[in-house]
């Protein structure tokens, strides 16, 4: 299998954390929103990554919408490169937690309602929300379908409870305060990744507080994770804790003195948001206790065993393989259809010339119209299969040559 730009009609625009600040990240994502309406493309927006997939044209190569302007530090893939990319990413080894969940999720949320393409977990304003958006191209909807598959088989071999970016945050926590049981940990936010948060927090023996915009989703996960609710706002206190985590949309509202309080102290920050939700200045002034999420994901990444990576090779291997045959017998779909219009047509003028030279009852004409139908389809069988197994397209070529398609 060659790996010529023309091998695959697909074209990427990735950035990552690990190499553009969060607003560079946002502003790269904000202009690919603008067109991910267009059923060629689809958007993958996450707390760490933005990437913009797009089907060309599997002949001149031709853009089918504008692209929007890749940053330094991004980049740019093209036919092959795109699957083994999105494999890679599904399989949860671009992550920075190895085979974490969060990803597969939200690839499949960008697969199933292309209108919020999949950052559900990571407070951050995500994707095209037009409800102009249309249906997905096929190769691209094959493209997300194949990387879901293999993500849900490389998480099936897993021999240990699956970790998460929640339990990084942790990590991160405990690394300044010591263990996490019997402290006080500040969520603010309540959508997914909060969640994850509270959760790992709760189940490391913390007790959780949490703020959050809507008292009643603030509620509702201080009672999932034993804990309390905490006020919210740009009048409200900072409560008495050792840490703070922080997942959110929109910037930390921090009275002036809840602001001094948090400088005062020691409390590590962590700010999952992404843009920050913690000004700038405050994160100059807080230093080595504040962690962001670009933080993170520049941090040391799972290490991977030899053996179980040889396992992930194959298996990404595979799957590369077989959507490159899927998108290439996709070409012998107009040969396989005129092949099998043409054998009928000469079926039934055969069987109209037969028929006018020879009376037959009814019962024996419908015995020679099956054996007729019978007799083109095995004829077909081998040419067909063919046709459609067809990675080169030397078969399609042939074809139309030997039947002057």
């Amino acid at each position: 299998m060659t790996e010529s730009r023309a091998d695959l009609p697909l074209l990427a625009l990735v950035v990552h954390a690990r190499d553009l600040s969060s607003e560079a990240r946002e502003a790269f994502g904000d202009a690919a929103a603008a067109v991910a309406d267009d059923p060629r493309t689809i958007l993958l927006r996450t707390c760490h990554r933005v990437e913009l997939y797009v089907s060309t044209d599997p002949d001149s190569g031709e853009l089918p919408v504008p692209l929007p302007e890749l940053p330094s530090g991004g980049r740019r893939l093209e036919g092959i490169e795109v699957s083994r990319h999105l494999f890679r990413v599904a399989a949860g080894l671009d992550s920075v937690v190895l085979g974490e969940d969060q990803i597969l999720h939200q690839l499949r949320d960008c697969l199933s309602d292309r209108h919020i393409p999949g950052a559900a977990s990571c407070p951050v304003e995500i994707g095209s929300r037009s409800t102009d958006a249309t249906g997905l191209d096929p190769v691209l909807a094959r493209l997300f379908q194949a990387a879901a598959h293999l993500g849900r088989e490389t998480r099936s071999w897993r021999e240990a409870p699956p970790r998460s970016l929640a339990d990084v945050v942790l990590d991160r926590i405990v690394a300044v305060t010591g263990p996490v049981a019997r402290q006080q940990v500040l969520v603010v936010g309540a959508g997914r990744m909060a969640r994850l948060v509270a959760v790992a927090a709760s189940r490391a023996g913390a007790d959780v507080l949490v703020a959050n915009r809507s008292q009643e989703h603030a509620a509702a996960l201080a009672f999932e994770t034993g804990g309390a609710v905490a006020a919210f706002g740009a009048n409200a206190p900072l409560p008495e804790v050792d840490a703070v985590v922080l997942a959110i949309a929109a910037r930390w509202p921090l009275s002036t003195a809840a602001r001094a309080d948090l400088l005062a102290g020691s409390v590590p920050v962590v700010d999952l948001s992404s843009p920050p939700a913690v000004d700038a200045d405050l994160r100059a002034l807080l230093g080595s206790r504040y962690t962001s999420v670009d933080d993170i994901a520049r941090g040391p990444r799972d290490e991977i065993a030899s053996r179980l990576g040889r396992r992930y090779g194959r298996a990404m291997a595979e799957a590369e393989t077989a959507f490159a045959n899927w998108v290439h017998a996709r070409t012998s779909v107009p040969a396989i259809r005129a092949l099998s219009a043409l054998a009928e047509d000469r079926r039934a003028e055969e069987l109209e010339r037969l028929f006018r030279r020879v009376d037959l009852a009814d019962h024996e004409r419908a015995l020679v119209e099956q054996m007729s139908r019978r007799l083109v389809a095995g004829l077909l069988h081998t040419p067909l299969a063919t046709l459609r197994e067809d990675a080169t397209g030397d078969a399609d070529r042939a074809a139309r040559v030997l039947f002057s398609l």
